[in-house]
């Protein structure tokens, strides 16, 4: 039987925040998600994810479509 891997997804370097790291992995794993899914998901307040959503967006690393957020 062969054992087969998936390799974990790349992080972009300037990544710091664990949190922030999280956030990233969760929309490579889900494609997209609300402010709501993901505060459900990952077990962080809304202002938090807020919080580090506008940092990711400033850094051109996820993009908006209404409520929905998406990896660029």
């Amino acid at each position: 039987m062969i054992e087969t891997r998936t390799a974990a997804p790349a992080l972009p370097p300037e990544l710091q925040s664990p949190r922030a790291k999280l956030v990233y992995l969760y929309l490579t794993t889900n494609g997209d998600a609300t402010v709501s899914e993901m505060g459900e998901s990952l077990g962080m307040k809304k202002l938090s994810l807020y919080s580090i959503l506008k940092t990711l967006k400033r850094e051109g690393m996820v993009d908006c479509d209404g409520d929905t957020y998406v990896l660029n």
